[in-house]
């Protein structure tokens, strides 16, 4: 009786030790599997997964072109700025969703290395021109150095110059047909812009006449 009791644990203990050897062996050969499903590297495998930040660092980004003025929000600008009209203001209001009636182009105006920005202040429904600005960049800042609020009225730049549409609405004419048109150009002299010449083109006239007057 005592040699059969004494036998067990030896067997008990030779069964484990064979179980071990067989997960382990088992375990060494999923890893060989694996690794040789995954290209086989392991580590290397993972790596480029932790150095992708290192890879792109943010002082690799390519700047801007000089003088571009980036993203500027326009609509900001309009409603902080003094120079404009409380009813701008007061109907500067999405079209839908959060699409302001706002045109924003820049270019050289006023002499400076940095652009100017033009911004026009339309309506929604039939885009008509409520508002046109321009703005002066000056110590990190925008300056607004002209305006034109009396509607219809669009800004552009034109060849370095800026140049203002005015709609000529004659009695009775419905919004969407005026009876002509002012084209005003105007230039910058080192502190305003000065009007140097305007162009009346009136629409529908079979005599045709566009007339040019000279600025003051």
């Amino acid at each position: 009786m005592r040699g059969l009791t004494g036998a067990g644990p030896e067997r008990a203990r030779g069964s484990i030790q064979a179980v071990i050897t067989a997960l382990a062996v088992l375990a060494a050969l999923g890893l060989l599997v694996s690794a040789c499903a995954t290209g086989g590297t392991g580590a290397r495998d993972e790596g480029p997964a932790h150095s992708d930040p290192v890879a792109a660092p943010a002082t690799s980004a390519s700047p801007g072109p000089t003088g571009a003025p980036g993203h500027v929000d326009a609509v900001r600008l309009i409603k902080e700025d003094p120079a404009v009209s409380p009813a701008v203001k007061r109907d500067l209001k999405p079209c839908a969703a959060d699409e302001y009636p706002v045109d924003v182009s820049w270019g050289k105006l006023t002499g400076r290395s940095s652009n100017d920005l033009v911004v026009n202040v339309l309506t929604c429904g039939d885009a008509v021109g409520v508002g046109a600005y321009v703005y002066r960049e000056q110590g990190g800042a925008y300056h607004n150095v002209f305006k034109a609020e009396e509607p219809p009225v669009y800004a552009e730049i034109d060849r370095g110059d800026l140049v203002v549409t005015k709609q000529v609405y004659e009695k009775g004419d419905p919004v969407s047909n005026p009876s002509g048109e002012d084209v005003i150009t105007y230039s910058w002299t080192g502190s305003h812009f000065t009007e140097r010449y305007s162009t009346r083109n009136e629409y529908g006239n079979a005599t045709g006449g566009a007339s040019a007057k000279p600025g003051s």
